[in-house]
């Protein structure tokens, strides 16, 4: 009785939700007569119609994925998601834009003259990252370096978005 009674109060649930109706003028079509749309905390929506899409045809143009140190693999790595000072998802190996690279070694930032699948083969002179972003290997999280010195930073700070 009691599995009845369930059944009955969820086909009275599925009634009372609005449907839309297949020639385009349910909730959510655009087609209605209202001026002004509500959907999700957006105030304004562009007429929704079948055959034209809401994203423009030549596409959107996303934020590029950043290079980042990866103290655990020891080298560099596109991150997908970065925030507070930490990479949390990595993707494939990669190379700096400015080949200014982070040695584990020596523990300081050096121009890479060969790079070879996010890991310097033959290292440079002392550099600094063009963002000022730098690992900082004490805290394992990048920090803004106030005053680079020699490829190491002397003063680190707030922690900023390496990817």
């Amino acid at each position: 009785m009691l599995s009845r009674l369930a059944l009955l109060a969820g086909l009275l649930t599925l009634a009372a939700c609005p449907h839309s109706k297949d020639d385009g003028t349910g909730p959510g079509s655009g087609t209605g007569t209202s001026a002004k749309k509500v959907d999700a905390g957006i105030d304004e929506l562009p007429d929704r119609t079948p055959g034209n899409p809401l994203l423009p045809p030549e596409g959107i143009d996303p934020r590029g994925l950043a290079c980042v140190y990866h103290a655990a693999g020891a080298g560099y790595f596109t991150c997908t998601n970065a925030n507070a000072g930490l990479c949390f998802h990595y993707g494939a190996p990669c190379n700096p834009s400015d080949a200014c690279m982070f040695d584990s070694s020596t523990g300081r930032y050096k121009t890479c003259a060969a790079i070879v699948e996010g890991t310097c083969a033959t290292w440079g002179a002392s550099c600094a990252p063009a963002d000022a972003c730098m690992y900082e290997p004490k805290t394992g999280l990048h920090h803004t370096c106030e005053q680079p010195d020699d490829g190491a930073c002397s003063k680190w700070g707030a922690v900023c978005d390496p990817g």
